[in-house]
């Protein structure tokens, strides 16, 4: 599988160490060199050449700094969490205008950025006692003063598939895909689940098939606004559809000579590929060749 898939391969120094020590982390604050990341609520603000913007530390902002790492020469680079009452919209999408100029290693960084202020923007109050928090761990955990209990930004497993069958695999679309637009199905893992046996859930409940043999292929990191795509593949002999329609509103069956076309943007192609951000676009890409 051709890599890096999106929003993987940030090339900053998480820098743990940095983060479980308020004097070290304080000191970096004020480093110099230190650049923070330039954010409209959570979407990016392209740079002068296209890319991110960053900007030196303000001491007059008095939101808190969350730390995004160290790179190569040493420097801090930081995010703010969002105003108190800013609008913080995961589902926005005026950002996908705006990835495409941004390099794979940027695309990286902004992801996590985003994922990270998202979460601290949804969950300023604890979950045990419903008091105030407050960021720790340089803005990778929150902390309650009430009762002392400590949260952790989440991540939300997804399993995203291709369930073959003689040749072919599964596309579908949701009603509120672009016309013609298609992508591998997928769904969120459930408590009490492994990964495989939440493709074959998934692939049963949205598509009525029952599949076997399923396999891992690759992950990737999904900022919208917080998920873990797990991409796999699985075997199914029965083609027969029977479709939850409040789910997918249409799926279909493709060969590899149909993707291979979709992928190129052929106008003869029977569905619109994924973009190249999306690991359904890789699924498809690995299958085919």
């Amino acid at each position: 599988m051709a890599l890096p898939l999106g929003f993987t391969g940030a090339r900053l120094d998480r820098a743990d160490q940095l983060r479980t020590d308020p004097a070290r982390f304080a000191a970096a604050a004020v480093d110099p060199r230190a650049r923070c990341l330039v954010l409209d609520g959570i979407d990016c603000v392209p740079g002068e050449g296209g890319g991110l913007s960053w900007e030196p530390i303000d001491p007059d902002d008095d939101r808190a700094l969350m730390l995004l790492g160290i790179d190569d020469a040493g420097v801090p680079h930081f995010v703010r969490e969002a105003p108190v009452g800013a609008r913080v919209d995961a589902r926005s999408r005026t950002v996908m205008r705006l990835l495409p100029m941004l390099s794979a290693e940027e695309a990286a960084l902004y992801g996590g950025a985003r994922s990270l202020v998202d979460w601290h923007a949804r969950h300023r109050f604890c979950a045990v006692c419903g008091a105030p928090t407050d960021l720790f761990r340089g803005g990778w955990g929150r902390k309650c003063g009430n009762c002392n209990a400590e949260h952790f930004p989440r991540v939300d497993p997804v399993v995203i598939m291709l369930a073959e069958c003689d040749g072919r695999v599964l596309v579908g679309r949701q009603g509120g895909f672009p016309p013609g637009f298609f992508s591998a199905l997928a769904g969120f893992v459930e408590p009490g689940e492994s990964l495989e046996e939440a493709v074959a859930r998934e692939l049963f409940e949205e598509a009525g098939i029952r599949v076997t043999d399923v396999t891992y292929v690759a992950s990737q990191p999904w900022p919208f606004p917080s998920s873990l795509m797990i991409g796999c593949r699985a075997v199914t002999t029965d083609p027969a559809l029977l479709l939850d329609t409040t789910e997918i509103e249409a799926a279909m069956w493709v060969d590899k000579t149909e993707v291979r076309a979709a992928l190129a943007g052929d106008m003869g192609a029977p569905f619109l590929a994924p973009p190249s951000l999306a690991i359904a676009r890789h699924l498809l890409e690995d299958w085919a060749q």
